[in-house]
């Protein structure tokens, strides 16, 4: 398909970040249905071929998925290096992020509290995002107005982060994590609430199909080990309209303006005094941590599940744009689902198969619905 050569500058908002994108226009969406079909059945047949157990099943149904949909993402536009770059930072970023709930609860296990947890992984990683920022020549400067908009913005993203730990301590990890993936969903409901955007039979659709989905998941034991499946279910949903919260702040406030590595660096360095407040208030005080082995898992929380996510998802935007960078943001979630399963041991149905199922595709449906308003 030959697709003009012509050049535009565009702004847009995703995950919180704006940025001006410089790309060619118009970009013409294609995949392969033929492909997409022929190997999602070569690796459901093979995977199925291992074990008739409906455990086994379930797993390659998921395993299938993954491999189907990176398939379809990587013909969207694959012909420009360019956004083959951008395709791999959001694949980075995505899974990266989805390595959040391993280090968590590993954290969890060794005996550190919430306020802990969320303690050293935003005060470590504003520490790395700050080194970044200043060898990229960022701007920190803020405004009094611009500060007290980020400072509440804080709070939305401290909110998020807190109820996901408490999540991750009561239900399986990977059921939390697919029920924040819906915030899109939870983004144009309030848009379309508060903000009296234009109804439309696509949302209405995809928030059915999120429940459904949402119904399916929740439908077997996802309970964790001697947590509290409300309490859990609970904590997940407000983590959605939290950080739904966050981001339409971001897209409404002036916090649109504030360079992107800055904005994250002044979330993070508050939502990391918030915690250390909160550990203070609630908890005793926070410890100070000397062994290896718990730093090796405070690194690899704070580093590449929240420094290297949120800089690669900065490429991936501007390299991919914001639709192909929100599709493989299903990543996230399914790492999520694959560690809960297989490092964890948590219960995995083909009913939890569909359930994700459903949720990505009524999230792609928003996604792409988006992309039509903005064209």
């Amino acid at each position: 398909m030959k697709t003009s050569r012509s050049f535009c500058t565009r702004q847009t908002t995703y995950g919180g970040i704006s940025l001006h994108i410089y790309t060619r226009k118009p970009t013409r969406i294609y995949a392969s249905g033929y492909t997409y079909v022929r190997m999602s059945l070569y690796v459901y047949m093979s995977l199925c071929q291992a074990d008739s157990s409906e455990n086994i099943y379930a797993r390659g149904l998921l395993c299938m998925s993954c491999f189907s949909y990176l398939c379809v993402c990587f013909q969207i536009d694959s012909d420009r290096m360019n956004q083959l770059k951008g395709i791999i930072y959001a694949a980075v970023s995505s899974a990266t992020f989805g390595l959040a709930p391993f280090f968590s609860i590993s954290l969890l296990a060794v005996g550190f509290s919430s306020f802990e947890v969320l303690t050293y992984r935003w005060g470590v990683a504003t520490v790395v995002l700050l080194l970044f920022g200043f060898l990229a020549g960022c701007n920190f400067r803020l405004g009094a107005k611009e500060f007290m908009t980020v400072f509440g913005l804080s709070l939305f993203r401290a909110v998020t982060s807190f109820s996901l730990v408490i999540a991750y301590q009561n239900i399986a990890s990977g059921v939390a994590s697919i029920i924040h993936f819906m915030y899109p969903l939870a983004v144009a409901v309030v848009m379309i609430v508060f903000c009296r955007e234009k109804k439309s039979v696509v949302t209405f659709t995809a928030i059915l199909l999120s429940l459904i989905g949402a119904s399916l998941l929740s439908s077997g034991n996802i309970e964790f080990s001697g947590g509290d499946t409300g309490v859990g279910l609970v904590a997940a949903c407000i983590s959605v309209f939290s950080y739904a919260g966050y981001i339409i702040g971001v897209r409404k406030s002036c916090a649109v303006h504030i360079d992107s590595t800055a904005l994250t660096c002044y979330v993070m360095g508050l939502g990391a005094l918030f915690f250390f407040l909160g550990g203070m208030c609630w908890e005793g005080g926070i410890r100070l941590e000397t062994n290896g082995i718990t730093w090796l898992y405070i690194l690899g929380l704070a580093l590449p599940a929240t420094a290297i996510s949120n800089i690669t998802l900065v490429k991936a935007i501007k390299l991919a744009g914001p639709t192909l960078t929100s599709l493989f943001g299903a990543l996230e979630p399914l790492t999520a689902v694959l560690i809960g399963v297989f490092v964890f041991k948590e219960l995995f149905t083909v009913y939890s198969a569909m359930g994700i199922a459903l949720i990505v595709v009524s999230v792609s449906l928003v996604v792409f619905q988006e992309k039509r308003k903005r064209v």
